[in-house]
């Protein structure tokens, strides 16, 4: 056990750390030291502070690696310049454009678009739903001599007030409903092109491909079976339905920090590094030696120079120019006139 927690990393295991303590005391806050903490959510709770320790030990794992640090360094410096009211409406464009609406996917097919847009949608709504009823942080209560009012309730205020049986109490009531059916209807679709798609059956997984979208299903399908139980059943089968619907988003959340759900955190960065090819268009770009053509910007070859240093690779040439200035065509070009100098030197081309 001593020598599994040794090969840890210290930095990221503090700040795990410190992230799942934050999470316990925001919880101690919003709930007025747990007035309004439902105990019968403690098991989505545990498994809540376990993902967020997860998470944020692999991301700050992530973040310490050469090529992400200054990504990230860069991003936050360009974000927090001169220009910071331009880069924060870009970034802000760009969050709405490609994490809300997952407008990046829609060029790779219009169907795969459909089934990313669904899932993200239904799965951000649940968590601004569900996180905030987990933490305490919301609660709704009848209002004093009435049986018909609710009060929502947020960090222990009234915010809003709403008749049972309108239209809000309606929507208010059955918004994981909803999320449950776009997340179906999105893995099911996703499902599909796992099943028929040539690329995809060679290259899949079950752990990584298959078991996100069965997990994701398994929970809204059982988060259904509760609302139609106590709709149509009376509650005759409530039991077996929350503590399945329980099982299932606890493993959920385990599994968050491991498999491929911790892209998701992952590409909230890609906004960061959007802001980093948009200043590096405006300070010029690098041109081949070879060809003669602009091919990146001068200030990711510059850093991709500092990169490869730090990771022990140096691809100085002798005239004192880098391999890395090169663009890709350069760099095939060298290679093929290295390997026709080399058969050159041996006495013969072929064989």
């Amino acid at each position: 056990m001593y020598r599994l927690i040794k090969t840890l990393n210290r930095t990221a295991l503090i700040k795990a750390i410190i992230a799942a303590l934050a999470v316990i005391i925001i919880v101690f806050i919003g709930s007025r030291n747990l007035q309004h903490f439902d105990a019968a959510l403690i098991a989505y709770l545990f498994g809540t502070v376990f993902a967020v320790f997860g998470v944020a030990y692999r991301y700050s794992v992530w973040v310490q690696r050469p090529p992400t640090r200054l990504y990230w360094r860069r991003s936050w410096q360009f974000l927090l310049s001169k220009d910071f009211a331009q880069y924060a409406f870009h970034s802000t464009k760009l969050f709405f454009r490609n994490i809300m609406l997952q407008r990046h996917i829609y060029p790779r097919g219009r169907m795969r678009w459909w089934g990313h847009f669904m899932l993200a949608t239904g799965c951000l709504i649940a968590f601004a739903v569900t996180i905030p009823l987990t933490f305490g942080w919301v609660h709704f209560t009848l209002e004093a001599g009435s049986d018909t009012t609710y009060t929502a309730n947020f960090f222990g205020f009234p915010v809003s007030q709403f008749e049972l049986g309108s239209p809000i109490a309606f929507a208010t009531f059955h918004a994981l409903v909803w999320c449950s059916v776009l997340v179906t209807i999105g893995a099911v679709i996703m499902l599909k092109r796992r099943l028929t798609h040539g690329g995809m059956i060679a290259t899949q997984t079950f752990e990584g491909d298959w078991l996100p979208l069965i997990l994701l299903i398994a929970i809204s399908i059982t988060g259904l079976g509760i609302s139609y139980d106590y709709t149509f059943l009376q509650g005759r089968t409530h039991q077996f339905m929350s503590v399945t619907h329980a099982i299932t988003v606890i493993l959920f959340l385990i599994w968050m920090p491991f498999g491929k759900f911790f892209h998701i955190f992952q590409r909230l960065a890609q906004v960061g590094a959007n802001i980093y090819k948009v200043e590096g268009t405006r300070r010029g770009l690098a041109k081949c030696p070879h060809t003669q053509q602009d091919f990146a910007s001068q200030l990711h070859v510059n850093d991709l120079k500092d990169v490869t240093k730090d990771l022990g690779f140096d691809f100085t040439l002798e005239d004192g120019r880098s391999h890395l200035d090169y663009s890709p065509e350069g760099k095939r070009s060298a290679l093929a006139k290295a390997h026709f100098q080399a058969r050159k030197d041996a006495g013969h081309f072929f064989g």
